[in-house]
């Protein structure tokens, strides 16, 4: 039985388009269906003008909800300011403690979104790597001095300290998540790979950690799109429509890293990933509805906890 592994459900579009009351609803029935948490993404102009703040996404969540846990998958933290992101998450920790989970990624998808932040595109994974170091020296509430190539911080302090700490995921792949984690993550959230890429990168994380004289990571993240149905053709149709309208991509792109089907088809597909170490799930679903997505999706959370009854 996989009792530590943990599920949950990034459904953006709903929860921000919802009324208050139904937005809560939403929010209560993740809770009651036993779901460990809620994920938010988070894009500035994504392929021309979409997408939303993951902090206010965020803060909207857990103010609406006492108990649910939040996890921003992925934050371009390098797009923005650190001492305004420590200070958000100060905030959010004063208001949720113990609720919000900070995933960060570097962008890149598309190019103008960079650009138009006023970050040069080839220079963004140098700006996250001093954003990091950055983040988890302001998280302590005492004061920083720093001359870096894309800040410079004299006596910055952010008060109160956060605490508890957020943790931070990191997301991306190869041998630059590896080492972002190994430095300054708390755990990395993968997505956009397979089982076997997802394990190898895994075991590459435990190995530099220990390399670096730190303690294995707490969390081993994945992110995935899934789609729900009858059968795995209809299902996939509809996400493969999705996926393809979002990303400005063929639907063949993303047919060997999503999964597609009833419950068990989509369990059946995470399994591998589980295997290899995943312990931290957010499935983002394609469904009739929003509440037979999270239906759905805490029925592949007991199934891949083993606590599922076979029927009679």
């Amino acid at each position: 039985m996989n009792s530590d592994l943990t599920l949950g459900v990034a459904v953006n579009d709903e929860l921000l388009a919802a009324a208050p009351a139904a937005r809560r609803a939403i929010l209560d029935h993740l809770a009651d269906a036993g779901l460990d948490h809620l994920t938010v993404g988070d894009h500035i102009s994504f392929h021309g003008g979409t997408g939303f703040d993951g902090i206010v996404a965020a803060t909207t969540a857990l103010a609406s909800h006492d108990t649910l846990k939040v996890l921003i998958g992925v934050y371009l933290a390098g797009l923005r300011h650190p001492m305004a992101t420590a200070r958000s998450l100060a905030t959010l920790t004063q208001v949720a403690p113990g609720r919000l989970i900070l995933g960060v990624g570097v962008a890149g998808e598309d190019r103008a979104e960079v650009s138009n932040m006023g970050v040069d595109p080839a220079t963004r994974g140098r700006r996250m790597d001093e954003t990091l170091g950055l983040l988890r020296r302001l998280a302590t509430g005492e004061a920083v001095d720093h001359r870096g190539r894309f800040f410079q911080l004299e006596n910055a302090r952010i008060l109160p300290a956060l605490e508890p700490r957020v943790p931070i995921l990191i997301g991306g792949a190869g041998e630059v998540a590896v080492r972002r984690t190994a430095a300054d993550g708390d755990g990395w959230l993968g997505m956009w790979c397979s089982a076997r890429r997802y394990a190898a990168t895994h075991q590459q994380i435990l190995a530099a950690c220990s390399a670096a004289g730190r303690p294995a990571p707490t969390f081993a993240g994945l992110n995935v799109w899934v789609g729900f149905g009858r059968d795995a053709a209809t299902a996939r149709a509809a996400l493969g429509e999705r996926m393809s309208h979002l990303y400005n991509l063929p639907a063949e792109k993303f047919a060997h890293i999503s999964a597609a089907g009833t419950p068990r088809d989509v369990a059946g597909f995470l399994t591998p990933y589980v295997q290899a170490g995943a312990r931290t799930l957010t499935l983002i679903p394609v469904a009739d509805t929003v509440h037979a997505a999270i239906e759905q999706a805490a029925e592949v959370r007991d199934l891949l906890r083993g606590q599922a009854v076979e029927a009679p």
